[in-house]
C-alpha cells in the first residue's frame, strides 16, 4: 500500500512538473536599475488594460526611457523613481501610481487641465450649506432654496455610510420637491459604496454596465465583457427627482456611481464631464520593493463605451470662476427641480 502511494505521488509530481513547464513563467529581474526598469515595463506591458484603447506604443516608450536610464547613476534612487514616474505618466491614467518609502508618483493632468467647476467656500457659504448643515456617514446635508430642495454634498466614497444614515436623510427631505446629490471633487473610494448609494434610486434590477478581465499577457487578451447590474435597495428608496452634480474631479468609484445613475429613472446628471478612472486597479511589486498600481480591468457603460476618459453629463453647466457667491451648477439644479 505504501509503495503504491509513493508511485502515485511520484506520478503526480512528474505531471505537475510537465504542466508547469508549459506555462510561461515571468522572468526574474535583478534588483538593479536595469532589472527594476524591465520589471516595471513588463508589468505594464502584460497587465495594464488600456494600451490598445489609448493607442500607446509601449515598445517605443521602452526604447525612449531606456536611453534616459543610461544617464542615471547607479544608486540614485530619487532620479530612478522620477524616471519611472515619467514613464508611467505616458499612460495618462490617474489610477497609475508608483509607491516608495520616500514618494508617490501621480498623474494629475486628467483634472488640472480642465476648469474646476467647484468652490468649497461657496458650497459651505450661507446660500447653501452654511454652518448649520448636518452630517451623516460622511454626507453633509441641508434643505436649501427656502426648504424646497434637499441638498447633499458627498466628498469621498472612502467615507462609509449605511442604510440608517441615508434613510434619515430621505426622511428629512420627504417634503422637498427633489434632491441634489453633489459628488464634485469626490475622487472615489469604495466601489461597494458607489453601488450602494445608486441602489436607493432604482425600482428594479437594471443593467448599468460591463466589466472585462485580463486573460493573458497580450495587450488585447481579455475575457468576454460581463454585464454589471444595479439592484434596487430592499428597504430604502428615493422615488422622486434627483440631480447628480459632477465635475472633472469626480473620479474612480464616483465615475462608477455616475455610470449607474445614468440609468436611474429619477436622475439627471448635471455639471461637467467626470474625470474617468474606469479601470479597476491592481498592484505589483518591483525587485527593489517599490509598488506599482495600475488599471487592470476595463469597465464600460451599458452601451459598451469605455468610461476611462469620463462620462458626459445630461446637462452641461459651467461655473463662473469669478463669481465668489453663487454656484451656477447648484442653482441650475435647483431651477430644474423647482420648474
Amino acid at each position: 500500500m505504501i509503495k503504491q502511494m509513493k508511485k502515485i505521488l511520484l506520478l503526480h509530481s512528474v505531471i505537475m512538473l510537465l504542466f508547469s513547464s508549459c506555462i510561461e513563467q515571468p522572468e526574474v529581474r535583478k534588483n538593479d536599475k536595469r532589472g527594476n526598469f524591465d520589471a516595471l515595463w513588463d508589468i505594464v506591458d502584460t497587465k495594464y488594460c488600456y494600451l490598445t484603447y489609448k493607442q500607446i506604443d509601449w515598445p517605443e516608450v521602452y526604447v525612449d526611457y531606456l536611453n534616459r536610464l543610461g544617464m542615471i547613476d547607479d544608486g540614485d534612487d530619487m532620479a530612478l523613481f522620477d524616471l519611472f514616474g515619467d514613464m508611467l505618466a505616458e499612460l495618462k491614467d490617474g489610477h497609475v501610481n508608483l509607491y516608495s518609502t520616500f514618494d508617490i508618483s501621480r498623474y494629475w493632468s486628467w483634472y488640472t487641465d480642465y476648469p474646476s467647476n467647484f468652490n468649497s467656500s461657496i458650497v459651505y457659504g450661507e446660500k447653501y450649506l452654511g454652518r448649520d448643515y448636518r452630517i451623516a456617514g460622511g454626507m453633509h446635508y441641508k434643505k436649501i432654496a427656502g426648504g424646497k430642495v434637499g441638498y447633499v454634498y458627498y466628498g469621498s466614497f472612502g467615507s462609509t455610510f449605511g442604510d440608517s444614515n441615508v434613510s434619515h436623510i430621505f426622511r428629512e427631505f420627504s417634503n422637498c420637491v427633489g434632491l441634489i446629490i453633489d459628488v464634485r471633487n469626490n475622487g472615489g473610494g469604495y466601489l461597494s459604496q458607489a453601488e450602494l448609494l445608486a441602489s436607493y434610486f432604482f425600482d428594479e434590477k437594471t443593467h448599468t454596465g460591463y466589466i472585462s478581465h485580463k486573460t493573458g499577457n497580450g495587450h488585447d487578451d481579455f475575457s468576454k465583457p460581463e454585464k454589471t447590474y444595479t439592484a434596487p435597495h430592499e428597504k430604502v428608496r428615493w422615488r422622486n427627482n434627483v440631480v447628480v452634480l459632477t465635475n472633472r474631479k469626480s473620479y474612480s468609484a464616483t465615475n462608477d456611481f455616475v455610470c449607474r445613475m445614468k440609468k436611474s429613472p429619477y436622475a439627471v446628471i448635471m455639471g461637467d464631464k467626470t474625470g474617468g478612472g474606469g479601470g479597476m486597479p491592481l498592484s505589483s511589486e518591483l525587485p527593489n520593493g517599490w509598488m506599482v498600481r495600475f488599471s487592470a480591468c476595463p469597465m464600460f457603460d451599458a452601451e459598451m463605451h469605455h468610461t476611462e476618459f469620463g462620462i458626459e453629463p445630461d446637462v452641461y453647466v459651467y461655473m463662473d470662476e469669478g463669481d465668489l457667491k453663487n454656484d451656477a451648477i447648484i442653482d441650475k439644479a435647483v431651477s430644474a427641480l423647482l420648474y
